[in-house]
């Protein structure tokens, strides 16, 4: 057994108290969040609310969960999570796919256009003119056919199918199976790892977007959680826009005069927030080999 010496436990004590330091710097924003969420509006004016609730209220969560507008958001950006990380992903896989193969005519053509792509794009002008052509203002699939390639996405793909044993599509194609065969059954099956990491990158970018529906979207009814809690934080919506709020919240907010802007804004990011985190338990043991395996050479 090794016995370290008094400089190497000095050492790791400092070591051990910066990365606590840095851990609850990290957390300690959103477990404020939190409390405020759980706190009475009008108590958190006062100021002083740190660790725990002082006037601990459900109000703000009744009035979120009363307001049809905000869970038709909800909706929104579940469905919106669901049908872009599902399309995205079997799209950029098939065409990541179709690079490993060396018979493609004009491989190193279509790599090279998809780099640049990385590196220079036409700006928010004509990317707006692009989706106003082709119809999708105003429309759910705007959130999705746009992102349904990522690039990046595409090359840990192609980096990943191109480690897998040439021997197995070999096998596949002898047991009769063509190129569609072989990838959804021999293929995708054997890339869990990557595609978990990837799915949840893609869902936390569909998640959190709250600037393009800003720009696309001006029905209500189609606007994700995201984007209203952005207005709700630029307008304070209880104190100066309680007329916004649908009948139901608008009398429950008539109700609670313990309620204020800030409080119900904790709250709402708290709904907006929680569902992504829950996420990533589930998929944290493909994080290092998922990741890494774009970072191999070809």
């Amino acid at each position: 057994m090794v016995r370290l010496g008094f400089g190497d436990r000095l050492m790791m004590v400092i070591i051990y108290t910066l990365l606590a330091l840095l851990a609850f710097s990290t957390f300690y924003p959103f477990w404020n969040a939190a409390v405020i969420s759980f706190n009475t509006g009008s108590d958190t004016a006062l100021g002083g609310i740190t660790f725990w609730p002082r006037d601990f209220t459900l109000e703000n969560y009744a009035i979120v969960f009363n307001d049809a507008r905000l869970l038709n958001g909800f909706y929104i950006s579940v469905m919106r999570t669901v049908v872009g990380t599902v399309t995205s992903i079997i799209v950029t896989a098939v065409f990541a796919y179709g690079m490993t193969k060396k018979e493609l005519i004009g491989r190193k053509y279509y790599m090279v256009l998809c780099i640049i792509t990385m590196y220079f794009s036409g700006g928010l002008i004509p990317s707006f003119l692009l989706i106003r052509s082709l119809g999708l203002m105003d429309s759910f699939w705007v959130f999705i056919i746009p992102g349904l390639v990522s690039v990046w996405n595409m090359i840990i793909f192609k980096t990943f199918f191109q480690g897998l044993p040439g021997g197995l599509e070999e096998s596949a194609k002898i047991d009769g199976c063509g190129n569609w065969g072989t990838f959804f059954r021999i293929v995708l099956p054997l890339s869990g790892p990557v595609i978990a990491t990837l799915s949840l990158f893609t869902a936390v970018n569909h998640w959190n977007d709250w600037f393009l529906p800003s720009i696309y979207i001006n029905n209500e009814n189609l606007m994700p959680i995201q984007t209203m809690l952005k207005q709700i934080l630029n307008t304070n919506i209880v104190s100066d826009q309680i007329g916004n709020l649908d009948s139901a919240a608008q009398g429950q907010l008539q109700k609670m005069q313990t309620v204020s802007s800030k409080s119900l804004s904790m709250a709402t990011m708290m709904i907006a927030t929680l569902p992504i985190i829950m996420v990533y338990p589930f998929v944290q043991k493909y994080f290092v080999k998922g990741v890494l395996v774009g970072s191999l050479k070809e």
